[in-house]
């Protein structure tokens, strides 16, 4: 027994011995990075995580609000919602459902307006030809020309005074913090009047129906009950949809 701990103690003096000799044989290798990043110091804690990652982070968190305000998302939906009230349909089409129609009409909208906003700030950042803050004000550039040309004076004149900025020379010179949210305004009003006039010939039918069920003396019977399928074989017969969304597509072209 005392042979054996007197080898143990011996291999563990020689394992320090060694230590003290050859120290940077048992230093850490750095570890590898994943795709091109680089970990300088990192056995010291300080980690250096490029800035395209903080920015792409920032960019997928607030994507929901730049898809619902600086898009036709807001105006489509509003219409969509208009049609199936005025068909008196409560759950048809569903809301998945509508959405998901008004996600792909607007990326066929926003198409353009993508690639461009690729070439002109996404390309030349990867190529690192400039930085990231110099590719967010190129590409807010084609997205504040698209906006402009369904903004109304009036909801620009509004913000422009709320903001205290002084009067641009030119639409093209206002910032960002009042195109936003006077295209939002000008999206909402187009989308309420398209459903306004969407909403009237359906109106016309409930109208007379009611009058009529009225008339016969159908108390019992709710006159909904009976417009409803009407209404729905109208806009069946009239090929609505595609009507609806032609219409729509036509108003941003």
């Amino acid at each position: 027994m005392r042979k054996i701990c007197l080898k143990s103690r011996l291999q563990w003096w020689a394992a320090g011995i060694g230590l003290l000799a050859y120290p940077q044989t048992i230093s850490p290798a750095p570890p590898a990075a994943p795709n091109g990043l680089v970990i300088p110091g990192l056995t010291q804690g300080n980690a250096s995580i490029p800035w395209n990652i903080v920015i792409l982070l920032t960019v997928l968190t607030l994507l929901p609000a730049l898809l619902l305000s600086m898009t036709p998302f807001v105006r489509i939906l509003v219409v969509f919602h208009f049609l199936r009230q005025a068909l008196g349909t409560q759950t048809t089409p569903t809301n998945q459902t509508l959405i998901g129609l008004a996600l792909f009409l607007t990326y066929f909208v926003m198409q353009p307006v993508g690639a461009d906003v690729y070439q002109v700030a996404i390309a030349p950042l990867q190529n690192n030809q400039i930085t990231a803050m110099e590719a967010l004000d190129r590409g807010s550039d084609p997205l504040r020309v698209f906006m402009l040309k369904y903004t109304r004076q009036k909801d620009l004149a509004l913000f422009v005074e709320l903001a205290k900025e002084p009067r641009p020379r030119r639409p093209e010179d206002l910032s960002m913090r009042v195109v936003i949210p006077a295209y939002i305004l000008s999206e909402l009003k187009t989308g309420f009047q398209i459903g306004t006039i969407l909403f009237l010939p359906f109106l016309v039918i409930d109208l007379v129906v009611a009058s009529i069920t009225t008339s016969v003396g159908m108390m019992q019977l709710p006159p909904v009950v009976i417009s409803t399928p009407l209404k729905i074989l109208l806009f069946v017969m009239v090929d609505g949809w595609n009507l609806v969304v032609g219409s729509l597509m036509k108003s941003f072209y």
